[in-house]
């Protein structure tokens, strides 16, 4: 290590090598105070010297995590003591904001809400949102295809993405820094680097894809008596408003009882005497909410939803929000195990009722905590088993991944595999499209040096 410690202070400046206490010191997550172990970390501030630093490593055979954010929720993150760990967190710079063709150009660290006001500052919008938007980078965004709250309207990170630069395992820069929305020029390079956990390459630039401003939003709280009510009222709002629904987040009332409950300071908007209740956004260029208000009383006429509430300011809207984002709640009764999983929307109330059954089966005292964008069939649980071991800890994995199967689900919709869930990816993927990815993983990293071990087994010909 001391050979290639030298290499990279060759490339590097001083500021871009934390050896020692300077690694230790840092959590392996904004969520687990435990400390990073890790050979050392280096800070690039370039494109070019990631590609020196991959060209060092692949030649020496060590091992490489990419950092950014470490907001992830599948160990995809994770190292060990022999590890090189090579944060994005110095690239942080916006180089354009291109407000004719609504574009951004980025590196990589640059923080998700750095990016959104970046924007409303151009009077422009960046869509893709999620909790952790003021911790999360751009780049572990794309590493893990972030989807979060309005992907029912302006889709995954995937698709606010139309450039890319990348560095492969063996220092090869990838640039592609597209600006345009059409270009079937042969291969979507970029589309090797997007959910694929910095297993094929790092991302370290970015062309974005941004919207006219959004300048009003539309806001309801509803309830419902039974799931049918959740599916037919999302069809319905849908077309009422005319592809103008951006957000349709649902929460169990489990969820909302814990996230209104003290010592949570939240108010609930709507009675919490019902099983099942929507956040429901409409985004445009001007408010609507007399029409909205009455597309909402037509459904409680139709017997569509069972309550409503409307916000009347963007206070009010903010404090709806507040509700569905307060997650921390999770950890009252514990540490949760935190499930990130889709499924078809037509098959969630049958899937979480099995889910919930199955835990139930298994233990007389436990939490289960049940919310998601069901707009886009995404579903996650905060389940914690007091007093649990690591067999409690599969089992409960058992309970959420297996019923899975059956209904053709994912058990990664938005965070992607890693460690956390590897042993359980032939649930969602045949044995013919891992074989796929093997060869892919083969092809750009033969000597298994990118997060290795992350999503499937692969050394590599170290």
């Amino acid at each position: 290590m001391s050979e290639l410690i030298s290499k990279f202070e060759a490339i590097l400046d001083d500021n871009g090598i934390l050896r020692g206490d300077a690694v230790s010191e840092r959590a392996v997550h904004v969520w687990n105070e435990a400390s990073i172990e890790a050979q050392v970390i280096l800070r690039p501030t370039t494109t070019e010297q990631v590609a020196a630093i991959m060209q060092v490593c692949n030649e020496a055979g060590q091992t490489v995590v990419a950092h950014g954010g470490r907001t992830g929720l599948v160990q995809s993150s994770i190292t060990d003591a022999n590890d090189v760990i090579i944060s994005l967190e110095r690239m942080n710079v916006i180089e354009e904001v291109d407000e004719i063709g609504r574009t951004m150009t980025v590196h990589a660290g640059v923080p998700l809400q750095l990016i959104q006001d970046t924007a409303d500052e151009k009077n422009l919008f960046f869509p893709v949102d999620l909790g952790a938007r003021g911790s999360c980078q751009i780049g572990g965004n794309v590493s893990t295809n972030a989807g979060g709250n309005r992907v029912i309207r302006f889709g995954m990170m995937r698709d606010n993405i139309l450039g890319m630069e990348a560095v492969l395992a063996d220092g090869t820069i990838v640039s592609s820094m597209n600006k345009m929305i059409k270009n079937n020029a042969g291969y979507d390079l970029k589309q090797l680097f997007i959910g694929t956990e910095g297993t094929l390459g790092i991302v370290t630039r970015l062309v974005l894809r941004l919207r006219e401003a959004v300048t009003e939003q539309d806001t309801a709280f509803v309830s419902f008596d039974t799931f049918d009510q959740v599916t037919g009222f999302l069809k319905y709002v849908d077309g009422a408003l005319g592809g103008k629904l951006s957000a349709y987040e649902v929460l169990w009332l489990d969820y909302y009882d814990l996230v209104t409950t003290a010592p949570a300071t939240n108010r609930p908007p709507v009675e919490k005497t019902r099983p099942y209740y929507a956040l429901v956004e409409s985004l445009g260029s001007h408010s609507d909410t007399e029409g909205f208000e009455a597309i909402l009383f037509k459904a409680l006429e139709d017997g569509l939803i069972a309550d409503a509430a409307v916000a009347q300011s963007r206070g009010d809207a903010a404090a709806m929000w507040a509700i569905r984002d307060d997650v921390e709640h999770f950890f009252r009764y514990g540490r949760p195990q935190i499930f990130d999983v889709s499924v078809a929307i037509r098959h969630i109330g049958e899937y979480v009722d099995e889910v919930k059954r199955r835990l139930a089966d298994n233990w007389d005292l436990h939490y289960c905590f049940t919310f998601g964008h069901v707009g886009d069939g995404n579903i996650h649980f905060a389940i914690t088993v007091p007093e649990s071991g690591p067999e409690d800890h599969r089992k409960v994995e058992e309970c959420v991944y297996e019923p899975l199967q059956p209904f053709g689900g994912s058990v990664s919709a938005e965070h992607g595999i890693g460690l956390e869930k590897k042993d359980f990816l032939s649930i969602s993927r045949s044995a013919s499209e891992i074989a796929l990815m093997r060869r892919l993983k083969q092809s750009l990293d033969p000597n298994g040096i990118l997060n290795r071990g992350k999503i499937f087994e692969f050394d590599g010909a170290v």
